[in-house]
């Protein structure tokens, strides 16, 4: 018995039908706002980062870079991730037409929010004036050090994060994107201009990340005033606990945060462990590796925030089937798209390092094109761990998270310790493919007893 023919007619309608798909038209449609201004994000940082890097020279550029880098990472640690508390139970809430739900859910997160901001602060300040020292920052340069630092109040906004994914406000997110990057690069150009030093660039960043943070607070704040989903809204409360009617969300945000400080495994820590072994210079080299390889991925990595919403709807249908076709199919275009950064940054990687940064940051290439491969990986992989956490399964993706890092952190140091810069990049691709694996596994176990739980109920 032969196979009937595919017809060119039949396979336009199945492409039709492959793209047609709306959730996967609006994931894509959210993603592509988002990266309206991660475009114009990456060039401003880019710009931002070579006239930091031209101006200070590859040394005092690395110190710039382990300040901020240290500050981000406390910022990192501190903060919860309660924007996805707020998509995780304030979907169904809103559903539900339980604003009443809703108002005391943005309660819990934002005092989340704030305590965690506060004791950011105090605690970077701290580490700052423990470890400043070991990571080669000068001791004349401290106090501008410390200030620096405080920047960390300005960094926890995942309130209103979550409030803007929610509501579908993604250019919102996107413009608050640029900002800071923008007033970074015109604060560092004015610096380098007046022939500020270190500190005049200090400066400029702490400034940049102060406006960006309290624009995403503001805006957050006012597209739910103009929804009226502020009516009534009170911070001591209705006489309930905060997480009243919230089951779980205690567990719930104490996994992702804890998961999400094991991510700075794969970001911050990897600039933190080169500066604290091979010093300043190499964590210049890799900073700027590590920008130039991410900006090169960075469109297909913006699915990361857009799906959430739409895995967060699809659970509370129980639609099962679609949500797997959603995934598949938009990491086979993520996936793709990455492979041709890939390809692009093969071809013009080190000219672009010559030209955007100079002759001295040429070395960068190397490791480089490692990190962007790890990235593509990465991508690949970009749907698996929100299904779990927008399933429930946070506690699961926190295990997948424990173990891999404590697999990742010593092949880290090791590989730089054996091989320098360039063992930061090898270190970084197996800790991509380990990752993969791991999250994939639970993933596939997942939709195979929700579609057998869904067979027996039919």
């Amino acid at each position: 018995m032969t196979a009937s023919p595919v017809t060119p007619q039949k396979s336009r309608s199945s492409l039709r039908a492959w793209f047609g798909d709306d959730r996967l038209r609006r994931l894509f449609a959210n993603a592509g706002i988002l990266l309206g201004g991660k475009t114009v994000n990456a060039i401003a940082g880019l710009a931002g980062l070579a006239i930091a890097a031209r101006a200070l020279g590859v040394e005092q550029f690395g110190v710039l870079v382990l300040i901020h880098t240290f500050t981000q990472t406390i910022g990192e640690i501190a903060k919860f991730q309660s924007w996805q508390a707020v998509l995780r139970y304030g979907t169904p809430a809103l559903n539900e037409g339980r604003i009443g739900d809703f108002q005391r859910l943005l309660r819990f997160t934002a005092y989340l929010d704030g305590w965690s901001a506060v004791a950011g602060t105090v605690l970077s300040v701290a580490l700052a004036w423990m470890l400043g020292a070991s990571l080669g920052w000068p001791a004349d340069l401290m106090p501008a050090a410390l200030v620096y630092v405080t920047s960390v109040l300005f960094m926890v906004q995942a309130t209103p994060t979550g409030i803007l994914r929610l509501i579908d406000r993604f250019d919102i997110l996107s413009v608050q994107s640029t900002l800071g990057a923008i007033i970074r690069m015109l604060g560092g150009g004015i610096a380098w201009v007046m022939g500020g030093g270190i500190v005049a660039f200090l400066v400029a960043w702490y400034v940049a990340t102060a406006i960006a943070g309290l624009y995403l607070i503001i805006k957050g704040w006012s597209e739910l005033r103009k929804r009226g989903l502020l009516d009534g809204y009170r911070w001591r409360g209705d006489g309930k606990p905060m997480s009243h009617g919230f089951d779980g969300v205690w567990g719930f945000v104490w996994s992702t945060n804890f998961s999400s400080t094991l991510e700075l495994a794969y970001t911050h820590i990897g600039t933190l462990a080169v500066g604290w072994m091979l010093g300043p210079r190499e964590a210049a080299l890799f900073r700027i590796a590590r920008q130039l390889g991410e900006a090169l991925a960075k469109p297909a990595k913006l699915l990361i925030p857009a799906i959430y919403p739409e895995l967060s709807r699809m659970i509370e249908a129980r639609q099962f089937a679609e949500m797997r076709s959603l995934i598949q199919r938009s990491a086979l275009l993520a996936g793709a798209g990455a492979m041709l950064a890939l390809v692009i940054c093969w071809f013009i990687g080190e000219i672009g390092l010559r030209l955007i940064v100079g002759e001295e940051f040429v070395p960068a290439w190397p490791v480089m094109m490692w990190l962007v491969a790890a990235a593509v990986v990465g991508i690949w992989s970009f749907p698996l761990e929100p299904v779990m956490v927008s399933a429930g399964e946070a506690h699961k993706a926190l295990i997948v998270r424990i173990w891999t890092t404590a697999l990742y952190i010593p092949v880290l140091l090791a590989c730089i310790h054996w091989f320098d810069l360039l063992g930061a990049g090898w270190a970084r691709m197996f800790s991509a493919i380990l990752v993969l694996v791991a999250f994939l596994i639970p993933v596939v176990r997942w939709f195979r007893q929700r579609m057998a739980e869904e067979r027996q109920k039919a």
